[in-house]
């Protein structure tokens, strides 16, 4: 039984009228409707798609997507693009990427374009053209891309699992629930940082309050102004440490005026000791790193311009793999960047991030990191040690 209330196209789309596809996503959206409560299903206009890498989703994942691939599809007439994969799709063979994975890897992303969704394979797409405006209703499930969506954006989605997602963009629709709603979107804890922060500080308070705050919604009140790859950061880490869809910070983000924070009664007090003392558990091993694995969230451009600054005119001792979109290695290989970093020895590696990739299979033990989201995940996803700290000490050169 629906719970939801549904348009004649909408129940037309469940009834299979517009093909099996449709009808598979739409079964999707109205059973989450109603689980979570959801009045009705709301237009979207963007998607991002997560469950990408052959490494999470294996072969019953690909067989599940091209099986989908073969049914009729609608025009939802939105923005809908992919989660990193598990190798640089076009130069895994010269990176060293296991053969028979990358052709599986390829196969899968294949199948999500076939339905539609964009070979775009990034979990920043917010930095290559999939960018809601503010007040947009979307569908996005890479949990950092959430955070950075419905925090620094305003627009305004759930964390939604890889299918939902999927479904959304399929239909162009998402059930009505959670954070689409104003009243879901206030603070319920108000975190005071008593220190200033640079680099890899914000990923170390991410990785506190995330832990502190579990799904809930914090807001900051920070010393200094963070960038907008500091808010990315920071998004990331609270969204791995706990489930943070959505913070605010005062002065910075665009909705932190009606946060409602007056009524908010847990402060959380941030010390300069809180932050490198956590800096120091995120690492697991004092070994040097024999792979440095930056870009988790994907690097923009400012980040890559950071370490071609750093290793110009040198050459590094540890293997160097910065992790990006191709849209944004296309642009740094035009300012010149790419080709700064490659005769240092490094690469910039496209659509594919240190958590997704099998690097457990490739000879790495240690990896060197300065994102909390990766210092988290890498030890449980790929059974090897992290070294976490800022950009400029993780590289040792010759």
């Amino acid at each position: 039984m629906i719970n939801m209330f549904l348009t004649k196209d909408e129940e037309k789309m469940c009834d299979g009228e517009f093909g099996e596809t449709v009808r598979k996503s739409m079964d999707i959206l109205v059973a989450l409707g109603d689980i979570y409560g959801a009045s009705k299903l709301v237009d979207i206009t963007s998607a991002q798609v997560s469950g990408v890498s052959y490494k999470t989703i294996g072969d019953a994942g690909l067989e599940y997507l091209e099986d989908l691939a073969k049914g009729d599809l609608i025009d939802s007439n939105i923005n809908a693009s992919l989660n990193p994969p598990g190798t640089d799709l076009n130069n895994w063979k010269e990176l060293g990427f296991p053969e028979e994975f990358s052709i599986k890897q390829n196969q899968i992303v294949d199948a999500y374009a076939k339905l539609g969704i964009s070979k775009t394979c990034t979990c920043t797409p917010y930095l290559v053209g999939n960018v809601p405006r503010f007040g947009d209703h979307v569908s996005w499930s890479e949990s950092s891309a959430v955070a950075y969506v419905n925090s620094v954006i305003g627009a305004k989605t759930n964390r939604e699992g890889g299918p939902a997602a999927l479904a959304a963009a399929i239909v162009g629709k998402t059930p009505l629930y959670g954070f689409h709603l104003d009243y879901n979107r206030k603070a319920n804890l108000i975190v005071n940082v008593e220190c200033g922060l640079k680099g890899a500080d914000f990923g170390a308070l991410g990785y506190i309050i995330g832990k502190a705050v579990g799904g809930g919604v914090p807001y900051f009140k920070l010393k200094n102004t963070p960038n907008n790859n500091d808010l990315k950061t920071l998004g990331a880490a609270l969204a791995s440490s706990g489930s943070v869809a959505l913070y605010h910070m005062e002065n910075i983000t665009p909705e932190f005026k009606n946060a409602n924070k007056k009524e908010v009664e847990d402060i959380i007090f941030i010390s300069k000791k809180d932050i490198l003392e956590t800096r120091d558990n995120l690492s697991t091993t004092n070994k040097e790193a024999d792979l440095i694995c930056l870009g988790c969230p994907h690097a923009s451009l400012e980040e890559i311009k950071q370490v071609a600054n750093i290793v110009q005119g040198k050459t590094i001792k540890n293997k160097l793999w910065i992790c990006t979109s191709i849209s944004v290695k296309a642009t740094a290989d035009r300012m010149g960047y790419t080709d700064i970093i490659e005769k240092a020895g490094g690469n910039v590696v496209c659509d594919t991030c240190m958590v997704v990739a099998p690097i457990e299979d490739m000879g790495f033990e240690v990896i060197g990191v300065n994102s909390a989201k990766a210092a988290n995940y890498v030890p449980s996803m790929c059974g090897l040690d992290v070294v976490y700290d800022d950009t400029e000490n993780l590289i040792q050169f010759e």
